[in-house]
């Protein structure tokens, strides 16, 4: 059975004209006539002609498609710069393939090899928290497929990456809760298999050697989740170790540790305050408000797609990797600082 869509020798047909003549007009080339031009995008106007995906990527050796791995699309960071991702590929004529990792190594192996089948010509890559070997991500490379790492970088892997200067950020964090009076800060941090696990930490660590005040390490607690966190602050107040400030890895940390910090009846930020990381949606409607380092996930998510894009199509044949690291502000509320 045909297909309904329009085609160029559909146009030719009707207008008496070569199919060449008509993809020439389309394309306003100058060896054709302005009338043909005019009377060529009429007819293609009212009968609503598209050019052909399809046609149109194998001519070019390309499928018009990037593919992007992240952790979980449920966080409000990784969606935030999904959505930069999408307008800049949406202006590019490109069509976003997402796979979500769910913080697995073994899933975040299969999202390539998936993305891989599907002829995309780029993938942008968060790891995983489980990821720290990366072959798969070599694979790619060798077969010609550009990468761009955000947020949550490889190491070990010489491509693009967009990042914020994360120990920058939790320096800042720090230094706001310890200008604040706080003395006995906690930090709720990340896995230190992840770079900005390890970043986070040192920020943290950083500002309290520069204040003077000692390192406690039983108020250095891995917990990156809601519910770790709530466990990680019953255990400090049922031990007796109370800190006066902590200094979370993410906003869903910091939020699941005032909602317990509440319930065992200590005031927020009078004698407990507490400081996030990315901004999310939720740190504008607790109570108090969430004070918080804003990562600027869709400029990020623009930033990326762009240098991918300029991988995928660039004729150069020197490959230089570029670092990008964006500006991360913090945003003060009333979790930090009575308001």
């Amino acid at each position: 059975m045909r297909s309904n869509q329009i085609t160029i020798k559909d146009i030719a047909r009707i207008l008496g004209i070569s199919a060449s003549t008509v993809s020439r007009a389309l394309k306003d080339h100058p060896d054709i006539n302005v009338d043909t031009k005019k009377a060529v995008n009429e007819l293609a106007g009212k009968l609503k002609y598209h050019p052909n995906a399809v046609a149109l990527s194998l001519k070019n050796s390309r499928s018009n498609t990037i593919g992007v791995i992240i952790p979980e699309i449920v966080h409000y960071f990784f969606s935030s710069v999904i959505s930069g991702i999408e307008d800049v590929a949406s202006q590019k004529g490109f069509t976003v393939i997402i796979c979500q990792s769910n913080e697995s190594y073994d899933r975040e192996v299969a999202n390539a090899r998936t993305l891989l089948s599907h002829r995309v010509d780029g993938i942008l890559v968060s790891v995983s928290k489980e990821t720290h070997v990366f072959d798969h991500f070599v694979d790619l490379q060798e077969g010609g497929i550009p990468l761009v790492f955000f947020d949550r970088i490889a190491p070990d892997i010489n491509a693009d990456q967009v990042i914020i200067d994360d120990m920058e950020a939790s320096y800042k964090a720090t230094r706001h809760l310890i200008e604040t009076g706080r003395k006995r800060i906690a930090h709720f941090a990340g896995p230190q298999t992840l770079v900005i696990g390890r970043d986070r930490l040192q920020g943290y660590l950083n500002a309290l050697t520069e204040a003077g005040l000692p390192i406690d390490n039983r108020l250095i607690i891995e917990a990156d989740t809601f519910e770790k966190a709530r466990n990680a602050v019953i255990e400090l107040i049922d031990s007796g170790n109370v800190p006066d400030g902590i200094f979370a890895v993410n906003d869903l940390t910091a939020i699941g540790a005032m909602q317990t910090i509440q319930k065992k009846g200590f005031k927020i930020p009078d004698e407990i305050s507490i400081v996030g990381f990315s901004d999310g949606r939720f740190s504008g409607i607790t109570d108090p408000n969430l004070t918080s380092v804003d990562q600027h996930g869709y400029e990020m998510g623009i930033t990326a797609a762009e240098m991918l894009f300029n991988r995928i199509l660039s004729t150069e044949s020197i490959y230089i990797p570029e670092v990008k690291v964006l500006k991360a502000e913090l945003i003060i509320r009333g979790s930090s600082l009575k308001e």
